[in-house]
């Protein structure tokens, strides 16, 4: 454990913040239709109690396929931090990053048959640039924290790839 240790703590730190953040909603807000919406930062961020049963925006809606991918994608990344090589600091938080989602989103999808999502950015601004520049509104899908770890995770594991010195181009 002690070779991958920022893999672990990142991990469990992760998947701590996860799981506190969906009790606390569960507990505190009501599940409706329409889904209640509490503005935390009105017209940018706002808490939004829903449940999904798919996987990001909705992909494989009710399948029970994705339980056993978060638990397969979960061991096999327990498994390689334990059993394989040092990884470089990037790698460690990205992998770890994405184990705290996967688990936190598998833990929901065994416990309760589905994801609690809560965080809503009700629109994204995006540069559209042609023919005079101006920002198209889109609607954004509400997630939780395990997709933010596993996205942020992703590009910790990019910037990993980046930052990795070549050995041929830096000999010892």
């Amino acid at each position: 454990m002690l070779k991958n240790r920022f893999f672990w703590i990142v991990a469990i730190a992760g998947l701590i913040i996860d799981r506190l953040t969906k009790l606390i909603v569960v507990r505190t807000m009501a599940l409706t239709i329409p889904p209640q919406d509490i503005p935390v930062i009105p017209g940018i961020l706002h808490w939004v109690y829903v449940i999904n049963d798919g996987a990001a925006f909705g992909i494989l809606s009710g399948s029970p396929l994705l339980r056993w991918l978060s638990l397969l994608a979960s061991v096999a990344l327990m498994a390689w931090a334990w059993f394989g090589r040092r990884m470089p600091r990037w790698e460690q938080i990205g992998y770890g990053l994405i184990l705290s989602g996967a688990l936190g989103n598998g833990i929901d999808r065994f416990v309760l048959g589905h994801v609690v999502d809560f965080i809503k950015v009700p629109f994204v601004y995006v540069p559209y640039p042609n023919p005079f520049p101006r920002f198209i509104w889109i609607q954004f899908p509400i997630f939780n924290f395990a997709d933010i770890f596993i996205n942020v995770g992703i590009i910790c594991l990019l910037i990993g790839i980046y930052r990795t010195p070549d050995p041929q181009k830096h000999p010892n």
